[in-house]
Parts: structure tokens; C-alpha cells; sequence
């Protein structure tokens, strides 16, 4: 069957891989169906993502079709859409004994830390496997990266008189301010990019949006979604005394920690990994309910066999991809 596998930085081939086998106990064969392209997938293909060892089939943001299931998979059944929870645990470590399942200590992300989906068929753990036939693959493509913006926010713990700032609003900070807006809460979103400011004045016009802040801005809740390290330091002189600061994007590099400011504002830094089972059913409930639109999502899209020559231009500012889709 036909893949993708990236080879090295800038280079993606189309391949041959062997025929997945048949579904043993525990598992389900599906049909990949519809890819989204994330920044992870973008950092891997520029050589910026640091978890990445070359070469690497990608793809984590699933839309798949069962096509067959083991022996003993009762909540599945063949024909059935589902997307995908991509983080693959142990569940036996102190993580995952906790039900911290996005934090196993050897978790393996499909297309990251092992091959992913961009091949035309997979064996995968059935329990991975989240149904829902009444939305498109293309809907079911988007649940993982909405999980993340739904995972951050529960790890904020908006309360009652919290105030919000995001800072970016690429398509992390988009899933951020999704159920963020959820919480009742104000919103004020820092966006330095002129489309994508204007996306979010269009399609969430209770959000001010911003491309600075003025002097003595202050908010209670700071979700920063950029992965730079400057704007990650920066954001902790823009969070009030007592408030709470929750890194969304990655950097490779450290983190400059203002630990006199941190003390004296009694500050609570936290980092969001992932999304664990239990945000996918919530997701898939709320695009169902029409809580959650996802037609704005997706911008751009690409035949399978067309992605090492679309990636190029994806890539560039100017495309203003905000999510593409790869149509398997």
C-alpha cells in the first residue's frame, strides 16, 4: 500500500509499505480516510521538531473508516467513523496509574515518537478508536487538535471573576480559545498577524483581539500558544498577582524564568501535553451539537499523492493555511 515517510527535513517521499495484517485481540484495521497537518507535522518536515528521528511516516489528526476488529472489540463495528486518540500509553506507569495517560513515561504519538498514518491502511488499538457517524472525516480529522485547546483549558481551571489572554492565535491558540469561550469567561487574544486576526474578529466577534497589548495590561489567566520562548518568558509580566500560566506551544530552547517577579506575584506556571481519552467523546459531542463549528477550520486541502509538492507551499506565510487537510 501506498505512504508517505518523510526522509529528512524538506523531503517527503511516497513509498511502498507492506499490506497491514489482519486485527488480533485488542485492535481494529482501519482505513485512514482524512488527515490534518498540524504545526507538529510542519515543525517535523522543517527539522524543528525535537522529538522526531528521520525517517518518519507522520500523521496524528485522524479521520479513519473500521474495517475490520478483533476478535474481542465490542464497541466498534465495521464501517464505522471514527477519529483517533493518537497517544499511545502503557498503562502501567505512575502516569498513566493516575489517569494522566497523556503523560506515560514512554508514551509513543503516532507520527511523532512512531510512524504515523499517512499510508492508506493501520492496524490500531481498538480502545484509541472514538465513533461518531454523524460527522464527516474531515470533522473527525480535526478531534485531536481540538483536544489540545480542551485539555489546556481544563488545565486552567477557569473560575468565576477569571479574565483570559491568549497569546497567539494559530491553529493551537484557536483550539485554546474554542473552549475557552466555553468557560463564559472574557477573552483577549494577542495575534501579530494580520489574517489571523482577522479570522478571529470574524469568527468569534465577542473576542477582542489585539496585535499589542497597552501599557499595565494584566489578566488572570494566560494561555500562551506561540512556542517561543521569548513570548513564553514575556508572559509572565502580563499575568496578575496570584493568576495562572499555562504553556501550551513547545520551544526547544529554555525558558528565561523571572523568579523574583514569579515569588512576589505568587504565580502558578503550568505546561498541557496532549489531551487525554475523555476530552475525544466531549469534542465529538460538541461539533455534533453545532457548539463547535469546525466548516472554518479547514482553509486548504490536498490529494495524498500531491502532499511532497503542496508541503512546500503550505509551509509559506503567505498561503495562510490555517488548517489543511489530506484527503486519503
Amino acid at each position: 500500500m501506498l505512504a508517505l515517510s518523510l526522509t529528512q527535513p524538506g523531503q517527503l517521499d511516497l513509498i511502498q509499505l507492506p499490506e497491514a495484517a489482519a486485527p488480533q485481540l485488542g485492535e481494529a484495521l482501519v482505513a485512514i480516510r482524512a488527515i490534518g497537518i498540524c504545526g507538529t507535522d510542519i515543525s517535523a518536515f522543517l527539522g524543528k521538531m525535537p522529538f522526531i528521528e528521520y525517517p518518519r511516516i507522520l500523521g496524528h489528526e485522524l479521520g479513519v473508516e473500521v474495517i475490520a476488529i478483533g476478535p474481542d472489540v465490542s464497541h466498534l463495528k465495521i464501517g464505522d467513523r471514527c477519529s483517533v486518540e493518537p497517544y499511545l500509553n502503557c498503562g502501567r506507569c505512575h502516569a498513566c496509574q493516575q489517569g494522566r495517560t497523556n503523560c506515560c513515561e514512554s508514551l509513543q504519538v503516532l507520527g511523532v515518537h512512531c510512524d504515523g498514518a499517512m499510508r492508506e491502511r493501520m492496524i490500531l488499538p481498538a480502545q484509541k478508536l472514538h465513533p461518531c457517524n454523524a460527522l464527516s472525516f474531515e470533522q473527525l480529522a480535526l478531534v485531536e487538535t481540538l483536544a489540545i485547546g480542551c485539555h489546556a483549558v481544563n488545565r486552567a481551571d477557569i473560575q468565576h471573576g477569571d479574565d483570559i489572554l491568549i497569546i497567539g492565535a494559530g491553529p493551537i491558540g484557536l483550539t485554546v480559545l474554542e473552549f475557552a469561550r466555553l468557560t463564559g469567561a472574557p477573552i483577549t487574544v494577542l495575534e501579530l498577524n494580520a489574517h489571523r486576526r482577522a479570522f478571529v474578529q470574524q469568527q468569534y466577534p465577542e473576542v477582542s483581539i489585539l496585535p499589542a497589548l497597552h501599557d499595565g495590561f494584566a489578566a488572570q489567566v494566560i494561555f500562551d500558544a506561540t512556542g517561543n520562548s521569548g513570548s513564553m518568558a514575556r508572559s509572565l509580566h502580563l499575568c496578575r498577582f496570584t493568576g495562572r500560566i499555562i504553556f501550551v506551544g513547545i520551544t526547544k530552547e529554555s525558558v528565561l524564568l523571572d523568579d523574583p517577579l514569579f515569588h512576589r506575584r505568587e504565580l502558578t506556571l503550568l505546561a498541557s501535553r496532549n489531551a487525554v481519552s475523555s476530552d475525544f467523546p466531549r469534542i465529538l459531542s460538541l461539533i455534533e451539537s453545532g457548539q463547535i463549528k469546525t466548516q472554518p477550520w479547514i482553509t486548504h486541502r490536498c490529494a495524498f499523492q500531491d502532499l511532497p509538492t503542496t508541503m512546500l507551499q503550505w509551509i509559506k506565510p503567505e498561503t495562510a493555511v490555517l488548517k489543511g487537510i489530506l484527503q486519503v
